[in-house]
């Protein structure tokens, strides 16, 4: 049993296999696990540059965040954000907002730690058997965006194909934000509308819980579209955009750009958690709900037990 892509999808689908004593090899292109839960590190410190926080209203994936949270990886953040519109801002409540002070990244590698993972392997392709790259395979998960997954089935595999030709996706920009001080008050996380440039602003220290005077920004698909091929270059306006919004008087000390061409999916499967045909490949992730990181954890564990009920 092979599992391309080690997000939360795609580990969450490896752990039911393991547990139910299924042999199971996870694939990661990456040099860690996380996909868009990604964490990266400035001056040792990490920001996370995918999911800005996730929200629990699953049973069992609150018992997941109850695992985080005993180990000490989680944290209540806040359940109110700001939102600016343009006719001002206004406090928007709902529901408790989960951060993790380590980076996001860190809860999938817990859920992973047991796993045998393999990062640096790039898969080129999925072929009838199922074969990954031309290993057979009792069956096959692909648990990423649905343009990645397309350009590794091979075209017999039509229904597969079907499935991830039916996806559409669109991009974001996110940017970390280092500035010499904290110069905002009042503020953990904004949902910016009407704007050129920005969808959303939080504040990375406050998330952290260390204070540090770091913002992270995503931006709007439509901005990201124009800067796909060289995102760096980004990082002026977007840093211009947050300083406008939130009123700064200093300019960043550091302006990190990250490139996410599949970010939220805008299509959905309709009930469907997951994918798995008579080909024997399944597909998790969050397009298989709302786009939420919960609903990316229940994708890849219902495509596992899935699994588990066929193979055994």
């Amino acid at each position: 049993m092979v599992v391309v892509g080690a997000g939360i999808a795609g580990v969450a689908c490896a752990v039911e296999l393991a547990d139910a004593g299924v042999p199971v090899r996870l694939r990661e292109r990456a040099h860690v696990p996380g996909g868009r839960m990604a964490s990266k590190r400035f001056d040792g410190r990490p920001a996370d540059l995918g999911a800005a926080y996730l929200t629990v209203s699953d049973p069992g994936f609150s018992s997941v965040v109850d695992g985080w949270r005993a180990a000490g990886l989680v944290r209540e953040w806040t359940d109110t954000f700001v939102s600016y519109e343009r006719d001002g801002r206004r406090e928007v409540p709902g529901p408790m907002r989960w951060a993790a002070p380590r980076g996001l990244r860190s809860l999938v590698e817990h859920l992973a730690r047991d796993l045998p993972v393999t990062v640096d392997r790039l898969v080129l392709g999925v072929e009838p058997g199922p074969a990954v790259d031309g290993e057979p395979c009792a069956a096959a998960v692909l648990a990423m965006p649905g343009p990645q997954a397309a350009l590794l089935l091979d075209p017999a595999l039509a229904a597969a194909t079907r499935a991830v030709q039916a996806q559409r996706w669109s991009p974001t920009l996110a940017a970390v934000l280092r500035f010499p001080s904290r110069s905002w008050a009042d503020f953990r996380g904004a949902f910016v509308n009407d704007h050129p440039v920005l969808a959303t602003v939080c504040d990375d220290g406050d998330r952290r819980g260390d204070g540090e005077p770091v913002l992270v920004a995503h931006t709007t698909p439509e901005f990201a579209a124009r800067h796909l091929a060289q995102p760096t270059g980004a990082g002026a306006a977007v840093e211009e955009a947050v300083r406008d919004l939130l009123a700064l008087p200093e300019p960043a000390a550091h302006v990190h750009v990250h490139r996410w061409t599949y970010a939220k999916p805008l299509t959905t499967a309709g009930d469907a958690t997951h994918h798995l045909d008579a080909d024997g490949i399944g597909l998790a992730g969050d397009a298989y709900g709302r786009p939420r990181v919960q609903t990316a954890w229940r994708s890849g564990r219902d495509l596992g037990r899935a699994l588990v009920a066929r193979l055994t």
